[in-house]
């Protein structure tokens, strides 16, 4: 079945007979079968003797034998040569065979513009060029392929517009023209298809255009399939004639105005994509379909409340409304929907009391309806029919208890409750449920204890915020799962039990701001995951355990607050500590050296009987004089020394007048050749710049020139120097690329890109001058520096950028690349996006840099051809391959690129043994490897787990290998905002949980890096 051409999947196999039916049957000579063979055996010549057409021999007396022909009346009629790794053109001798009717060249590697040897083919009927490299336009006379009744060219690289003469293909049933790079118009004139039943033209940059009306004439038409088609307008009126419609999607394109209500008295109309566009209005009032499945209007920007007719879909399992801007409250009709599964409508303005019915009727699977302003109890009736996965329900205004029925839901894997007003005691059945994994309900006013035995799969606990009290139970050790407890500002007392300590699995313990006493376990035997262990704020006594300073993965220590005693043990110093807090306590003697540093100054605050070797703030010093350790020398000792020092002032003193002068004659003949062009208002004069653009101010050098560090002024101010010099004329390169760059820089304005002050220039020599970037590029802190950098004021600097730190690094270049894409006019293409081009301030923003290849469009969505590749080796797009036209979804592979290194630590370069990360990672999301283990092992956390494994999938969409199926820059801004820091990973959390969360776009290329129609869906969604 795998091998089955699409088309027989799609037709069935009565077209397959009528097709049959329709040659003339006759008797085949000897001869003919000959010359048949002939032909086939020299197509595989042609195409390099294949390894899959091995079985093509000329043993045999006749080719009809062979698996990937198809006979009738022993001749030729079918040639099926699917993923036969074929590489070369279409040779014209393949219409040598007369009785052809149908050719399947699908998923090979076929180049070239569309085949018009073809032409020849007079019988051709099937003609399936899926997902190969095929360039340039269709052309202007496909129409005399007049005997087609399929045809299929999806996922290749076509450009330009669809003829209109795809019209005149009368017999056409199958249509597809999905996943290319169609940039121009499609006609009006594929209406006058009155046969065509399938339609696909999903994933293309078309201009953008609203839907013919004409296509409403398509009264066979059963799919319709137009995602990302650069759609606008509204739906015609007209598509109520497509009476045998039964999939449509038109999700993802920029279509305005209601939902036409016509619509909906589609009889046959199964599913109904919408989602993502920029719809705007209500939905409708009035739904008269009872055949709708699925219901996806979700990421819009709809107003009103949700219609009272949805209730009256009974066939309806899926209804996702998220992310609008809905209001009003929920319809009770559609608690009462007998199979209703999904419910999604978090992040919108609903208010209200939820329904009481949900889950009575239906087989509910998924109740998402966060960050809204519900208010009421959660429905007792949610898991009734026992196949309930998750509720999803902070960040509301929900109040009451939890209730019990949940306790005995065995089905559910997530509870996420937090930021509500529920009180009360847990149902002492959730903590123990078989498939639960994650409990949130942080924020709320619970109360009880924790139980003695939690569920076997529960990794993660979060609960601060509350009114939980009672002891750590001993029974601890039974928790073998959990990897995060979130315990913080509860009513906790007694001891930290030992037990507790036996948790291999857990990553971050936080139980501070409670009332916990006694003296925490010496013996710490298996914390040898934890990364951070918060007990600050409590009444803890006793020494610091020594044990601590064991543990290998330990990052953030706080345990500010208490009564602690004793020394600091020696041993902590062995920590790569990212934060470090003992304020507070009741500490003696001296800090340890490895602590005794400005980093530090804050973590060791009132404890008066602190002291330090080196001078800290607020901490005294632990330095006495001793009166005898210095003998004072003799005075004729002294006075030697006084008259070498001073000789050798006088010599030091001489040289520098003389290098001075020299320099101030060389300095005052070459600033009359230079030309400074001012784009801000400057602190300093080109004097200044050139006089410091020595060996000891370099700090980088490229392709281009090099980097100088120069100091402005006696305030520490710095700026960096690009130097395009070698000494000679530049030669036209270097004229282009200084010139592009300061175009562009001296142009436009941005937080997100790096700022150029002015160029200055002669002859023979190009200076840019920019604001300094004190923490350098983003590939030093990834793939270079594993150690703090040292910036300016001594501040202290993470060692290894976590992974907040890094997503906000993304979000700050996504935002800079949205600027030029979407906010510049003319729009402006880097083209040479990479990490060692994103530079950080001492605040580590994000910064866009080096222009030097970027190109500025004459006109929004019209693509350039450059007359070189550029760019860099690892961060190419992949039609760089094969085209030298560029647009700005080149940058966006690029930019995919960054944020595969961002979460995984691995380099552009350097996937594996024999792939780039790209590949890399494409071939381990397609053999069906957990993501978690493509992360960065450095960064990566139970809390975080999630939204790095959401910024791995859109990396893939990034790079997919079609242009046409990549996200906009701003539609890759918007998914990484979404992805912002949770409040568990010590961010504040808006947005909707991402294990239900859909994600932008689709996959390309699961298998091999290339994809299927079939797949198309496969990153739709993330459970």
């Amino acid at each position: 079945m795998s091998k089955m051409p699409l088309y027989f999947r799609k037709l069935g196999l009565p077209l397959i007979f009528l097709s049959l039916l329709s040659i003339p049957f006759c008797v085949i000579s000897q001869g003919q079968a000959t010359d048949e063979l002939t032909v086939l055996l020299n197509l595989k010549q042609q195409w390099g003797n294949p390894p899959a057409l091995q079985s093509w021999t000329s043993s045999t007396a006749t080719p009809c034998g062979w698996p990937e022909i198809n006979c009738t009346g022993g001749a030729v009629t079918g040639l099926l040569l699917r993923d036969m790794n074929i590489t070369e053109p279409i040779p014209p001798s393949i219409c040598d065979l007369k009785n052809l009717t149908q050719l399947d060249l699908s998923w090979n590697y076929i180049p070239g513009g569309f085949p018009r040897a073809l032409y020849n083919c007079s019988k051709l009927q099937i003609l399936d060029l899926s997902q190969n490299y095929f360039v340039g336009p269709i052309p202007s006379d496909i129409d005399r392929l007049s005997g087609l009744n399929y045809l299929d060219v999806g996922g290749n690289n076509f450009s330009g517009n669809i003829p209109a003469e795809i019209g005149r293909l009368s017999g056409l049933q199958t249509l597809n023209l999905y996943q290319n790079q169609f940039n121009g118009t499609f006609p009006k004139e594929i209406g006058d298809l009155v046969n065509l039943e399938v339609l696909e033209m999903a994933y293309n940059e078309f201009v953008p255009a609203m839907i013919p009306p004409e296509f409403g004439q398509l009264k066979k038409l059963t799919f319709l399939w137009m995602k990302q088609c650069n759609l606008i307008g509204g739906i015609p009126e007209s598509f109520s004639n497509l009476s045998s419609l039964e999939h449509l999607d038109l999700s993802g394109n920029a279509l305005t105005g209601g939902i036409p209500g016509s619509l909906f008295s589609l009889q046959n109309l199964s599913y109904m994509y919408l989602f993502h566009n920029e719809l705007s209005g209500e939905l409708p009032t009035s739904i008269s379909s009872m055949n709708l499945i699925k219901i996806d209007l979700a990421m819009n920007n709809l107003t009103g409340s949700i219609p009272e007719d949805f209730g009256k879909l009974q066939s309806l399992s899926l209804l996702n409304l998220y992310w609008n801007q809905l209001s009003g409250h929920i319809p009770v009709s559609i608690a009462q929907l007998p199979l209703l599964r999904y419910f999604r409508v978090f992040g919108n303005k609903l208010s209200g009391v939820l329904p009481p019915e949900f889950g009575l009727y239906s087989p509910l699977e998924a109740f998402e309806i966060s960050a809204n302003k519900l208010s009421g109890e959660l429905p007792k009736t949610l898991c009734t029919n026992g196949v309930l996965l998750g509720v999803v329900a902070y960040s509301n205004n929900l109040g009451g208890q939890v209730p019990e029925s949940l306790g005995n839901c065995n089905t559910l894997r997530t509870v996420q409750l937090y930021n509500n007003n529920f009180s009360g005691e847990l149902p002492l059945g959730i903590w123990t449920l078989f498939n639960l994994s994650s409990l949130m309900v942080s924020q709320n006013s619970f109360s009880g204890g924790l139980p003695s035995k939690l569920a076997w799969n529960l990794s993660r606990v979060e609960i601060s915020n509350n009114k939980f009290s009672g002891p750590i139970p001993t029974e601890a050790s039974s928790w073998s799962s959990l990897a995060v407890l979130k315990a913080s500002n509860n009513l906790f007392s007694g001891n930290v039990p030992e037990e507790l300590t036996s948790l291999s699995r857990l990553i971050i313990l936080s139980m501070d701001g409670n009332q916990l006493s006694g003296e925490l376990p010496s013996k710490i035997i298996s914390w040898k995951s934890l990364t951070t262990l918060n007990f600050s704020k409590n009444m803890l006594s006793g020494q610091i355990p020594a044990a601590i300073g064991s543990l290998p993965h330990l990052l953030d220590l706080d345990l500010s607050d208490n009564q602690f005693s004793g020394v600091i043990p020696p041993e902590l110093v062995k920590l790569r500590l990212t934060t470090l807090n003992l304020s507070s306590n009741r500490l003696v003697g001296r800090i340890p050296d490895g602590f005794n540093n400005l980093v530090y100054e804050n973590s060791f605050l009132s404890n008066p009987d602190l002291c330090a070797d080196d001078p800290m703030p607020n901490i005294r010093s632990c330095y006495t004089r001793s009166s005898k350790s210095n003998k004072v020398p003799s005075k004729y000792l002294a006075l030697i020394l006084v008259l070498v020092i001073a000789m050798f002032l006088a010599a030091v003193l001489f040289s520098l007048f003389v290098i001075r002068e020299y320099r101030r004659k060389k300095l005052r003949h070459d600033l009359a050749t230079w030309k400074l062009t001012s784009f801000q208002r400057l602190g300093f004069t080109e004097a200044s710049i050139l006089s410091n653009l020595t060996d000891n101010t370099l700090i980088g050098s490229g392709g281009s020139g090099k980097v100088y560090r120069v100091a402005v002024n006696d305030l520490g101010d710095y700026v960096a120097v690009k130097r395009i010099w070698n000494n000679r004329k530049l030669d036209w390169r270097q004229e282009k690329e200084f010139a592009a760059e300061v175009e562009i820089l001296g142009s436009i304005r941005h937080s997100n890109i790096v700022k150029l002050l002015c160029c200055i220039s002669s002859e023979n020599s190009k200076l840019l001058v920019y604001e300094y970037m004190e923490n350098q590029s983003l590939d030093k802190w990834l793939h270079k520096n594993k150690r703090a950098l040292t910036s300016r004021g001594n501040s202290p600097r993470r060692a290894v950028l976590d992974w907040p730190m890094r997503l906000q690094i993304a979000i700050g270049a996504a935002q800079g690349l949205g600027y030029m894409h979407h906010d510049c006019s003319p729009p402006i293409i880097h083209r040479d996006v990479k990490s060692s081009n994103i530079l950080l301030d001492f605040q580590f923003k994000a910064k866009v840099a080096d222009f030097g290849l970027a190109k500025m469009l004459a006109k929004h969505g019209e693509s350039h051809t450059m007359s070189a590749v550029a760019g860099s080796f690892g961060y190419f797009a992949p039609e760089y391959a094969y085209s030298t036209r560029v647009n700005e979804k080149i940058d966006v592979y690029s930019f995919g690129v960054v944020l595969l290194e961002l979460v995984t630590g691995r380099q552009a370069n350097s996937g594996d043994e024999n792939t780039s990360l790209t590949e890399w990672a494409w071939q381990h999301y397609g053999e069906g490897k957990p993501i978690a283990d493509a992360l960065d092992e450095e960064i990566k956390e139970p809390c975080n787990v999630d939204e790095m494994a959401t910024v791995f999938k859109l990396a893939l969409v990034c790079t997919s290998r079609s242009p046409s199926t990549r996200p906009s820059m701003k539609e890759v801004l918007h998914i990484l905002q979404q992805c912002s820091p949770s409040e568990r990973c010590g961010g504040k959390k808006v947005g909707p949980e991402f294990d239900f969360m859909p994600l932008l776009g689709s996959s390309t290329y699961l298998s091999s890096y290339r994809r299927s129609r079939k797949a198309d869906d496969s990153l739709v969604y993330s459970v």
